[in-house]
């Protein structure tokens, strides 16, 4: 296994690769049980939800891109938090039905087995670790102002909690148990949805029961594009993030998909992110948007990358009484909204269909740059699997890249260089 950049031995069994140790653990061993990368990604998102709650709370949203190797199908799976009808500071949540939709599409075990680990994290607690604490401690003043994130994250002193303490949080690991024991309408169905609807109102929100109980992710076939003899897969253009990670990568590569610089790829990849980000006229962001990426493949040549958000650090900081759920912030709500225009999941197959890369950037423009550069990079035939031969975004743990890379048909796990990830081979 690899941690903080150093990629994990190949393995046909499959890897798991993420910003957070302790769910990439939990996506490994449901590989090692014979699941799915689909149940892989489901396990990893749901102990994400516990242990890493400051990107990847079950109260926002995300993409998933999904590609099958024996049948060459590849789809994007959009569950972002949306705004509520009415308006309001709290999004309409995605995620769960998200994930339940890749669970019960490419799933190969019982939905139960994927969300058990998140739920026994939530329930009985686990050590802060060196990934989260960064996060917590730069979130704090947000922590401070909510009753059910101070309880979890700070001492009695007020103080943020050291790496290796033991937190928890129950009325989460509750709610994940109704998710467990009835699949994704025991969140946006029933007492759970009553509770989040009912806060919400309390605290000038607008989410309603019924909204809840009508979301529903969108489906479309993966965006292709050229990248040298590879074909990347990617969100299509009607998703934010796939129209920005395509303004950048027509910079890079031609219609032919050739590179159209070989003398400085680094330079050439910042120049074309600021062009796109002028493109778009954003100016500024929030340095942490609050969003993660992680990816998955197994042994039968199924891969999956997927990135969440909940529009900045811990979402809207507020916590839907008697559930545990941090709901993220409305899209609309300021600059919340631009998060999802960096989520960038991308798989990639040689001509022949074998895998070449799966991976995510997340959490600003410069994951989505770091995505592009592997891409280019591998396409060229440069090995990025060895150390320091992939570029971390340069502001990680905010902006974060964790890649499975597959240079002459060898796979290996690499976490972002710059961060405290993980990348973890089956039964790891």
């Amino acid at each position: 296994m690899g941690i903080g950049g150093e990629s994990s031995q190949p393995t046909a069994g499959g890897l798991v690769v993420g910003d957070e140790p302790y769910a990439v653990k939990a996506g490994a061993a449901v590989l090692a049980e014979g699941g799915s990368a689909a149940d892989a990604a489901t396990a990893t998102y749901f102990a994400l939800a516990a242990t890493y709650s400051v990107a990847a709370g079950i109260g926002g949203g995300g993409i998933c891109i999904v590609h099958e190797e024996k049948t060459g199908r590849s789809e994007a799976l959009s569950f972002l938090a949306r705004d509520a009808a009415g308006g309001g500071a709290f999004a309409v949540p995605g995620a769960v039905r998200g994930f339940g939709l890749l669970q019960a599409t490419y799933g190969h075990l019982p939905w139960q087995r994927d969300v058990a680990p998140g739920e026994g994290f939530a329930a009985t607690g686990f050590p802060i670790s060196r990934a989260l604490s960064v996060r917590i401690i730069a979130a704090q003043d947000v922590i401070r102002l909510d009753a059910n994130l101070s309880s979890e994250f700070l001492s009695e002193g007020g103080f943020v909690k050291p790496v290796g303490s033991i937190v928890a949080n129950p009325a989460l690991g509750a709610t994940l148990a109704e998710i467990r024991q009835q699949g994704p309408d025991g969140f946006y169905r029933g007492q759970v949805a009553s509770q989040i609807a009912k806060y919400s109102t309390a605290q000038n929100g607008a989410i309603t029961v019924a909204e809840l109980a009508s979301y529903a992710p969108q489906r479309n076939p993966a965006a292709t594009r050229t990248i040298g003899s590879e074909i990347a897969y990617m969100s299509p253009n009607n998703i934010g993030s796939g129209a920005f990670a395509e303004s950048l990568l027509s910079q890079l590569v031609d219609a032919q998909g050739n590179a159209t610089s070989d003398e400085n790829l680094t330079a050439s990849v910042a120049a074309a992110t600021k062009a796109t980000l002028d493109k778009y006229n954003i100016a500024s962001l929030p340095r942490d948007l609050g969003a993660t990426g992680f990816a998955a493949t197994d042994s039968s040549g199924q891969s999956v990358a997927c990135a969440v958000t909940m529009n900045g650090p811990f979402g809207s900081g507020h916590t839907a009484e008697g559930t545990g759920v941090a709901l993220a912030k409305a899209p609309s709500s300021g600059q919340a909204g631009l998060s999802a225009a960096f989520l960038t999941p991308a798989i990639a197959t040689t001509s022949g269909g074998s895998l070449s890369l799966v991976g995510a950037g997340a959490g600003g423009p410069n994951g989505t740059a770091a995505l592009a550069f592997a891409l280019i990079r591998l396409a060229a035939g440069q090995d990025i699997t060895k150390p320091g031969q992939m570029h971390s975004t340069g502001i990680a743990p905010y902006d974060t890249i964790n890649v499975i890379a597959c240079p002459d048909g060898v796979c290996a796990a690499v976490s972002d260089p710059g961060a405290n990830g993980l990348g973890a081979a089956a039964g790891q």
